[in-house]
């Protein structure tokens, strides 16, 4: 018999914290005051209206872990019947042992671990890597974890105001956990993924390990414009791959794509040739959640029956790095 995998459920723990862009401006303000920031700049940049804030002492392990409990309780998955546990967050616990590690403690796992990274687009490699290791047989339910507390990453203080533009997308992150769950079955799910990358892009948006160069601190810098340049071609070769799995953008019931602006998420639709009326908008309300984006979307659309067993679902990333892919699924 052939082994296929599927995709069977998402869940995210949105935390009950929110700011409004109003009071992120505000404290940019008063933590730069020699930098000028016209009010409503983010709204009309980014489109952002208010984004979600974990408590400050959560970890990403515990967003990660609140939304695997949920995963378990929708679907009745007894943590012990979990084969394999990846974590594919950005933001990490610490540098040792792996965040994996962290969160199947917290839920009381027993099965191997690892943590698997790629920027924006860790889930989708994740959900490459559970489809790989299903259909060879090694295992048969892969929980992938992800969690991002990048407000945590704000960058307050500018002092020279040539560098707030590399600063004022550190404003616009978001905070949550996300869990999928994929199992072995016979009727195809995951249906093909598809990943490309310019590494020589990687300069555009970096976090830097502070433990790596001697330095106590690092920042989150991002030139978006340098950014978007490091996508050259990436996007003719996501279409591409979608017509090499014999579809089109029209063919899918559901599309969703990574989302860290409204503007950008446009564009992605641009590249990937989509309507972006049918993309379900996550970032206004909960600003660039990093590694979530794609599994509130598929949350997001289960919740409002936007998303049946058996919809053709299209999932798009591009990260810096930068890379590209494409998972198509089956639900």
């Amino acid at each position: 018999m052939t082994v296929h995998s599927t995709i069977v459920h998402a869940a995210v723990h949105i935390p009950e914290g929110r700011q409004s862009v109003a009071a992120v401006e505000d404290r940019f303000r008063a933590g730069s005051p020699a930098v000028p920031l016209a009010r409503g700049v983010l709204q009309r940049m980014y489109g952002l209206a208010e984004r979600t804030v974990a408590d400050d002492l959560e970890q990403p392990s515990d967003l990660a872990a609140h939304a695997a409990r949920r995963l378990c309780d929708d679907t009745g998955t007894d943590p012990a019947d979990i084969d394999l546990l990846l974590y594919a967050g950005i933001l990490a616990d610490m540098e040792e042992p792996a965040t994996a590690h962290v969160v199947a403690d917290k839920l009381g796992l027993g099965c191997p671990v690892f943590d698997l990274k790629n920027a924006c687009n860790g889930v989708l490699n994740a959900l490459e890597v559970a489809d790989a290791f299903i259909r060879g047989g090694r295992y048969r339910r892969v929980l992938v974890t992800t969690a991002e507390v990048s407000t945590r990453e704000s960058r307050w203080q500018v002092e020279d105001p040539a560098d707030l533009a590399t600063a004022l997308p550190s404003l616009s992150t978001g905070d949550m956990g996300s869990a999928l769950l994929v199992e072995a079955g016979e009727r195809p799910g995951i249906l093909g993924s598809r990943f490309f990358a310019n590494s020589w892009g990687w300069r555009a948006a970096t976090l830097p390990n502070p433990y790596a160069q001697h330095r106590r601190l690092g920042h989150l810098r991002i030139d978006s414009a340098q950014l978007v340049g490091s996508f050259d071609g990436l996007p003719g070769k996501v279409r591409g791959a979608l017509r090499e799995l014999g579809l089109s953008g029209d063919d899918l019931d559901l599309v969703c794509v990574h989302q860290p602006s409204v503007p950008f998420t446009k564009v992605v639709c641009d590249w990937v040739g989509v309507d972006p009326g049918r993309v379900l908008a996550t970032f206004p309300t909960h600003g660039n959640v990093a590694t979530n984006t794609i599994p509130l979307q598929l949350a997001a659309a289960l919740d409002a029956g936007r998303l049946r067993r058996g919809d053709l679902v299209g999932m798009f990333g591009f990260a810096s790095g930068a890379s590209a892919g494409v998972v198509v699924a089956r639900w």
